[in-house]
């Protein structure tokens, strides 16, 4: 779960910087900052392990994950780079996310499973 957490955050600031200074699509930065918003809004209440908001961002992961990898595609240089590690963090957030929600529904399935539980 830990993972996970540190995972979308670093996709929310990656995600801002990207768009901001590191390789915004105009120079000086342009609105598509704001594609940080919703993972900024998400995260607290999924650090507090809130269940409902780790199956929002099972649900926009893929997405961020889809731009950046489109974008590594299409784009050059540092643009690229950037996407690209923008993709490679969106998985892993998302399959460590997919490995907390295994690992939360074993849990769970143990502790029914215990006599006297």
């Amino acid at each position: 779960m830990r993972l996970a957490v540190a995972a979308v955050a670093a996709l929310a600031l990656l995600e801002l910087l990207w768009e901001l200074w590191l390789a915004p699509i105009r120079p000086g930065g342009s609105w598509l900052a704001a594609k940080a918003l919703p993972l900024a809004l998400l995260w607290p209440a999924f650090a507090r392990g809130q269940r409902k908001t780790g199956q929002w961002l099972a649900l926009l992961l893929p997405l961020y994950g889809a731009e950046a990898i489109v974008r590594a595609i299409t784009e050059s240089g540092r643009h690229r780079w950037v996407a690209a590690s923008a993709a490679a963090v969106a998985v892993v957030a998302f399959v460590a996310l997919l490995v907390a929600f295994r690992a939360a529904r074993a849990g769970a399935a143990r502790a029914s499973a215990t006599p006297g539980a």
